[in-house]
């Protein structure tokens, strides 16, 4: 069965600073289609200086069940089974994408998440709009802290895709997350469909 997976335009800035990628997190995000297409539940590794991304997910394309887990070591692309104990990795002709604000964003508003009637009782927040790969993007981030809270993001296939994100976490805690494990090959195993950019690679997985 062919799985698709849709990125997940992470941008990170604030209102009063420039943008600066984030080093290192760990997240968790809950995604959805306009079309109903796809849904999907997944955490996501990020590593800016070691350009590494791990997604490991699982969700329903077309109301079939499916998970997923692939290593992103650019310019390769590794599917893990850890299950089977098994990795096919195939070529990833694609830029590393670090997770900022892109430099033609705008700035929509700011806005409170909740009330703003009492301390604690609501989350400043930044929106940002503009287009990366051709393609429009919303997303929201916290005033303080610079962390997503969600982002919409148009596709063709899919028409607007939802992401919410929850418990992030700056920094890693377990980096081996972010290495090939021992079983899998050296060498590549399969050629696959090779991407044109970042955006497109996550359209195309298989």
């Amino acid at each position: 069965m062919k799985l698709f997976v849709v990125l997940v335009c992470v941008l990170a800035g604030c209102l009063a600073e420039k943008p600066r990628p984030c080093k290192q997190s760990c997240i968790l995000f809950l995604q959805s289609t306009q079309n109903e297409k796809l849904w999907l539940y997944a955490k996501y590794f990020y590593d800016a200086l070691g350009q590494k991304v791990r997604l490991t997910e699982q969700g329903n394309y077309q109301k079939k069940p499916f998970t997923y887990d692939a290593l992103l070591l650019f310019r390769e692309v590794t599917k893990i089974d850890d299950k089977a104990r098994t990795c096919k990795k195939k070529p990833l002709r694609a830029d590393f994408h670090p997770m900022e604000i892109p430099i033609n964003s705008s700035l929509v508003g700011q806005a409170v998440l909740g009330s703003s009637s009492g301390v604690g009782q609501g989350l400043l927040v930044n929106t940002w709009t503009g287009n990366l790969s051709g393609k429009n993007y919303v997303t929201t981030f916290t005033e303080i802290g610079c962390i997503p809270v969600n982002t919409k993001y148009q596709t063709q296939e899919y028409g607007w895709v939802l992401t919410d994100f929850f418990n992030n976490v700056i920094g890693i805690s377990d980096p081996g997350q972010l290495n090939p494990p021992d079983y899998c090959p050296t060498e590549m195993t399969a050629n696959g469909e090779q991407s044109e950019d970042f955006t497109s690679f996550f359209f195309k997985l298989q």
